[in-house]
């Protein structure tokens, strides 16, 4: 069993570390993962410094899809302005 971390990790685990480069499609799927244990890991602390973490996969992603942190930020920043964000604690009954 194993899972996604961080570049510098096996350095630092040493040299008992077993680590491999994933290729493209493991990668993605690992990504994937990675996001849902963050996001888990963010919901389960409520602590800010796991936020870092979800960005820092978000960011991997996007740069899966050809998107620098820039161009997503801009996306985000062109559907605030087109539908509003969620500062406004709207709650809708459906």
């Amino acid at each position: 069993m194993g899972k996604l971390v961080r570049d510098s990790i096996p350095a630092l685990v040493g040299a008992g570390a077993v680590a491999r480069v994933l290729d493209a499609d493991e990668y993605a799927v690992a990504l994937q993962a990675k996001l849902n244990e963050e996001v888990a890991e963010y919901l389960a602390a409520h602590d800010p410094e796991e936020l870092a973490d979800v960005l820092e996969v978000l960011h991997t992603l996007a740069a899966l899809h050809g998107l620098t942190p820039q161009e997503l930020e801009a996306k985000r920043a062109a559907k605030a302005d087109a539908r509003g964000g969620f500062g406004g604690r709207v709650w809708m009954e459906f």
